[in-house]
């Protein structure tokens, strides 16, 4: 079974304008580079055309990733549900207990994660942890540094 990809309405539309862009105008440029590192002559020895062939390569293997993405994807849309438990989407605000340092996430899916701007995927030990928990709740989360814990704060949709 294929894996399925949780991304927002954003984060699709993103992923399909980004595939429609490497069809239509990357596809052709990168055509274009080949075609006219060929006209250099020996390929043998013709590294324009070897850059070129590369970057052909490139090109195809994001375009069958995106595909992947785009045909196995599962839109996660802002619904209202009852209850304040933690789940995709969400935004979490937690304390570090061993800093005493506050800290806010939102909960998404893998194909959105950015660590660095406090998007955290759902499959990582972090968002597993979270999930399901609610306000108030501590948790345990193993890392590599070893077992951090966590107190939930707040939980925003």
């Amino acid at each position: 079974m294929a894996k399925e990809y949780k991304l927002s309405p954003e984060r699709l539309k993103a992923l399909q304008d980004e595939m429609t862009y490497l069809k239509t105008t990357r596809e052709k440029e990168v055509a274009e580079l080949i075609k006219e590192a060929r006209s250099f002559g020996d390929l043998s020895e013709n590294s324009e055309y070897d850059e070129a062939k590369n970057e052909q390569g490139k090109l195809y293997s994001r375009m069958a990733e995106l595909e992947e993405i785009l045909s196995n994807c599962v839109v996660i849309e802002e619904q209202e549900v009852t209850g304040d438990f933690i789940r995709l989407g969400s935004t979490v605000t937690v304390l570090d207990k061993e800093f005493n340092e506050e800290e806010t996430y939102k909960i998404v899916g893998s194909q959105e994660a950015d660590p660095m701007k406090g998007a955290i995927s759902e499959e990582s030990p972090f968002g597993k942890a979270l999930l399901g928990k609610n306000a108030g709740d501590e948790v345990m989360v193993e890392a590599p540094a070893g077992r951090i814990a966590y107190k939930i704060l707040k939980v925003e949709r």
